[in-house]
């Protein structure tokens, strides 16, 4: 069925077109007449599937057809787990309503960035707030917007913003917003604490499950390298090097290590930059910019600082180290083989991660095909870590002679005071 066929406007056809889709996917199909219908949604997608067009262009449909007064409430309000999600689909939204008239204004804030600049862009009214929820606790605490005429609430990747911990704030959230509104709630699996959190808030949802869960493309080669752990950095740029890959986004399990290994990258003449947590908001921005453009060669993330990592075309996803929990596998492979598209996921797999890689296909309920490198195989038995380097003698500081201790005497203890 054509995009034609949903019942969308002709200005937001034209944006559709624009962007060079054809055909709606599986989550669009289903997901755009329920929430046009003014419909809850209760939806499972993984990332890549098309949901934020799937929510967007009914909700900017709905918006189009309403006369809004001069002060301009939010109407729709949008969370997401990061920053960099809230800026993805930000600027989704902002597309897909290019030609509608009047235009509607959309906004996306976060954390990690001055709250002046966001609070002037406030000023005036929005349509559609994008936001990240402590960020946007923060503008309300500070007067800065009101959120009691919101129409429609949005929980993007809502499973992502539980594991993270806003499930306080996601409920101080709720608890701002008119009673009557329409909910579309997000989420890559139907865990337990998405249950709860779903009784209540939505309200006779329509359910949407489009793919298996715990399921990868089928379009994305899946493939374990054996090595050993010292030797994966140097297996890496091997395979960079020999397979002549252009663009490959490495997942590796901490900041420090992404930065290790970003650092060894670039000493090798592999243009290569890192992105996380630690990272400032600019410095993020445009390390994601440089990679999308070609100019970075490996972008290397932690799990958190790559929700929201949208590129088409994607050729290689690594596995620099195993995620600590399978369903994470999933995720980082699906920035891969999106629609349609052929893409490759490559694990390095040490000693200490096999069963760890038992697990994933246990989840996934298929096997990931194991291979070994000359030259950087595993050995038959996990080989040491090398020793740490001998620690020089410890530097003597000047300190007084000590003196006879003065005789203790009794004393009141002293009240601390709180930090």
């Amino acid at each position: 069925m054509p995009f034609t066929k949903l019942g969308l406007s002709d200005p937001l056809l034209r944006a559709i077109a624009e962007a060079g889709y054809t055909t709606p996917s599986p989550i669009q199909l289903q997901a755009i007449p329920a929430v046009l219908n003014g419909h809850d949604l209760l939806a499972a997608a993984q990332t890549g599937t098309g949901k934020t067009a799937g929510f967007a262009l009914p909700i900017l449909q709905r918006l189009s057809h309403k006369h809004y007064s001069s002060n301009r409430p939010i109407r729709v309000l949008i969370l997401t787990p990061t920053r960099e999600l809230a800026a993805q689909v930000g600027e989704s939204v902002s597309k897909y309503g290019e030609h509608l008239h009047p235009r509607l204004k959309t906004e996306v804030v976060f954390g990690g960035v001055k709250i002046n600049p966001q609070m002037m862009r406030l000023r005036g009214g929005v349509d559609v707030l994008v936001a990240t929820p402590g960020r946007l606790l923060d503008l309300v605490n500070q007067n800065a917007i009101k959120l009691d005429q919101v129409e429609t609430l949005v929980l993007d990747e809502a499973d992502r913003m539980l594991d993270m911990g806003f499930i306080r704030d996601i409920r101080k959230i709720i608890a701002l917003l008119p009673k009557k509104r329409q909910n579309l709630l997000f989420s890559a699996t139907f865990s337990e604490d998405i249950r709860q959190l779903t009784t209540g808030l939505l309200v006779n949802p329509i359910k949407i499950e489009v793919a298996a869960r715990n399921t990868a493309a089928e379009t994305v080669e899946q493939v374990a390298y054996l090595c050993n752990k010292a030797n994966k950095a140097d297996l890496l740029c091997h395979l960079i090097k020999v397979n002549e890959w252009r663009q490959v986004l490495v997942f590796t399990s901490t900041k420090h290590g992404a930065n290790r290994l970003t650092d060894k990258l670039n000493k090798l003449d592999i243009k290569a930059a890192a992105i996380h947590g630690n990272k400032s908001q600019g410095a993020r921005t445009s390390a994601l910019a440089g990679f999308k453009a070609g100019e970075i060669r490996v972008l290397v993330a932690t799990d958190v600082a790559a929700r929201g990592i949208d590129i088409n075309l994607l050729p290689h996803v690594v596995n620099y180290e195993l995620p600590r929990a399978p369903a994470d596998y999933v995720h980082r492979i699906g920035r891969t083989g999106r629609a349609g598209e052929e893409g490759q996921a490559v694990s390095l797999v040490s000693h200490d991660e096999v069963s760890a890689l038992r697990l994933i296909e246990k989840l996934m309920n298929k096997p990931i095909k194991r291979e070994q490198i000359e030259g950087f195989e595993q050995a038959a038995v996990a080989p040491p870590m090398p020793p740490e380097p001998p620690r020089g003698p410890r530097p003597v500081r000047n300190q007084p002679r000590k003196t006879a201790a003065a005789p203790k005497t009794e004393h009141k203890p002293r009240r601390r005071s709180s930090v």
